[in-house]
């Protein structure tokens, strides 16, 4: 099992920053790939990043190319997802999922593992 808590989320004016944090416990962090999906009220969950274990391949969702980065830090069993250039249509709840594969997966039924996501909401 792999317990997984976001944190970092809230309110910031359109063309702000937030960094979201994923802590996970458990199994080893390491072994795992380390995804980001969003979901806004009303609509389907939606792949916003992922990274592999070692850290050597990410992947990107559409809205998140050049405006977001993901990370992770495996000595503190943490993955980051850094947002720039933040638009109203970024408000959504933030999920951190955790995959038992090296590999990136686009669909929310590619991840063993959720947290409970962290709101974040854009104002214009």
């Amino acid at each position: 099992q792999v317990q997984l808590v976001e944190s970092g989320g809230g309110l910031v004016q359109a063309g702000g920053s937030l960094r979201l944090s994923c802590a996970a416990s458990g199994r080893t962090f390491s072994s795992y790939t380390m995804g980001w999906f969003r979901q806004a009220p009303g609509k389907e969950r939606e792949f916003v990043a992922a990274i592999t274990w070692t850290g050597g391949r990410t992947y990107y969702g559409n809205s998140a190319k050049g405006r977001f980065t993901i990370s992770r830090d495996n000595a503190k069993n943490t993955v980051f997802l850094q947002m720039n250039s933040l638009k109203p249509e970024d408000t959504a709840v933030y999920y951190c999922a955790a995959r038992g594969l090296n590999s990136g997966s686009y669909s929310a039924g590619g991840y063993d593992y959720w947290g409970q996501g962290t709101q974040v909401t854009v104002s214009s």
